[in-house]
């Protein structure tokens, strides 16, 4: 199935949900990534600011902030991810598509980040994670260090079989949604741009 249609099923689908049933189910996801120990080791890692009933992330955040990580947010610049650290989410304004962004702040190096979590509309068994289309995120994966951790945070509907992928991709090790946590089952060699 071509991307433009998963996209447009799988989106249409998010949008549907209740706003009772995406709060639900962003706390399950939530507390199963905040149990993952990738999350438990990483002293820094980086979030998103959901829109369009994707998975909150605010419980993460929270907690990460209280165990004294350093959390940090996209910010668009240009047809790049700056990722700004961020204390508080009072830091957060609107900014490029509609999405809240760090208004100012330290920005840390994608290489020093040890967790990236990411939103999709799709991910795959292999962890190939299908977006918007506009490539921020693919970019921004090529300047990961090799021992940072990759994580697709999405709800169990989203999870597809095979999403059409190229080789420049770069897989999430997890996927995590309110029903489990699904380690890669295609894993590949990642480049380590350090």
């Amino acid at each position: 199935m071509p991307k433009t249609s998963i996209r447009d099923t799988l989106l249409k689908r998010r949008r549907h949900l209740s706003a009772d049933t995406c709060l639900l189910w962003s706390h399950r996801a939530q507390e199963r990534l905040i149990a993952c120990d990738a999350f438990q080791r990483a002293r820094t890692l980086a979030l998103y600011s959901p829109i369009n009933n994707e998975v909150f992330t605010e419980e993460i955040f929270a907690v990460a902030r209280a165990a004294g990580k350093r959390v940090a947010y996209p910010r668009v610049v240009g047809r790049s991810l700056d990722f700004v650290e961020v204390g508080d989410r009072a830091e957060l304004g609107h900014g490029s598509f509609g999405i809240l962004e760090p208004q100012g702040g330290a920005i840390l190096s994608v290489a020093d980040l040890e967790l990236l979590v990411l939103p999709g509309v799709a991910f795959d068994q292999g962890g190939h994670r299908l977006g918007y289309g506009q490539g921020f995120y693919d970019r921004a994966l090529h300047l990961a260090a090799a021992g940072t951790w990759l994580i697709g945070l999405c709800f169990e509907f989203q999870r597809v079989a095979a999403l059409p992928y190229e080789d420049h991709d770069v897989p999430m090790h997890l996927v995590v949604t309110e029903v489990g946590i699904y380690p890669s089952q295609q894993p590949r060699p990642r480049r380590a741009n350090s």
